[in-house]
């Protein structure tokens, strides 16, 4: 009697498999509500064409990237989840947060343009990330 256990060999681990879910057909995607208006540029909004007013929540996502962040933020970002789920009875990942946190800051821009948090956040900040004198 061998002591070895008897594994599944690579082709049965990585072979294809169907789910009921994923044999529907291509649901077309909604109409828009209204319109996007374009800027005075002749361009479509940002935000009207490229984000959500919410974050997409938990879904399948097709696009990824990667951000760094420092140790504090990364504490203080825990700190926020961690009292979201505290104080607000709200159980998020940092993923959802971070999302939520973009549709917020893209609405605004969208909304408020030259006034909004982005813009005025970035003219403190200079352009080698350190913030300006001034």
């Amino acid at each position: 009697m061998s002591r070895r256990a008897s594994l599944p060999g690579a082709s049965e681990l990585f072979r294809l498999t169907s789910s009921p879910a994923l044999d529907l057909p291509p649901q077309a995607p909604p109409e828009p509500a209204e319109p996007a208006k374009p800027a005075g540029n002749g361009r479509t909004e940002q935000l009207a064409r490229s984000a959500a007013p919410h974050g997409s929540g938990r879904t399948k996502h097709d696009a990824k990237i990667t951000v760094y962040v420092s140790g504090d933020e990364l504490v203080a970002m825990e700190q926020a989840r961690l009292t979201l789920r505290a104080k607000h009875d709200l159980v998020v990942d940092r993923g959802r947060l971070v999302r939520e946190a973009v549709a917020v800051l893209l609405a605004d821009f969208d909304q408020n343009g030259e006034e909004s948090v982005l813009v005025q956040r970035l003219r403190v900040v200079g352009s080698d990330g350190g913030e300006t004198e001034g």
